[in-house]
């Protein structure tokens, strides 16, 4: 590269950076950020992986015919851990702590948050057993239906009606007699 031209400028003087190069510095600055975003991404990855793997032996004990659960790791923005369609385990600030969250109508709830699989394996495996018992609940169909209860004895509305129409004429009458009292 050829050096730029320094004309009326002092030997001493540090000569002016160029555009280029400035250009050059940022980008491989940027290459080497985007490097660490990704390796930390993959770790976040593979930390989940590992967590997956350690819920194994959970979900192979998982009735066939109970299908709530859908596992995957997504590789997002945001590496999550997927349980359920409503509960995911993703990774902490510091990237080594994992966080058990549940989205409600009311917001995202932390369920368990911890450095230990063990921690995180045993609260899912709380909330596994919860989830298949609100099925079973929600499956359970009533063996005898109610008796319907006999409906309460039909009351006449034409009394309230001709209480009404009286005490409405005699407040009429009432205001009339007021009236025709004022003008006298």
């Amino acid at each position: 590269m050829s050096e730029p031209e320094t004309s009326g400028t002092h030997p001493s003087q540090p000569r002016p950076v160029r555009l280029r190069d400035a250009l050059l510095r940022a980008r491989i600055e940027a290459a080497d950020r985007t490097g660490v975003v990704v390796d930390l991404r993959d770790a976040e990855v593979a930390r989940l992986e590992i967590l997956n793997d350690a819920l194994d032996p959970l979900f192979a004990q998982v009735p066939d015919k109970i299908d709530l659960f859908d596992r995957g790791v997504s590789q997002g923005d945001t590496p999550r851990l997927w349980i359920d369609v409503v509960a995911h385990i993703l990774m902490g600030r510091d990237k080594r702590m994992y966080r058990f969250v549940q989205d409600t109508r009311f917001g995202r709830i932390v369920l368990a948050e911890s450095h230990d699989i063990p921690v995180i394996v045993e609260a899912v495996t709380d909330y596994v057993a919860r989830r298949i018992i609100e099925r079973e609940r929600a499956m359970v169909v009533p063996s005898e239906p109610k008796s319907e209860a006999a409906p309460p004895p039909r009351r006449s509305r034409i009394w309230p009606f001709v209480f009404g129409f009286v005490l409405g004429a005699a407040a009429l009458f009432g205001v009339a007699v007021l009236a025709a009292l004022r003008s006298w």
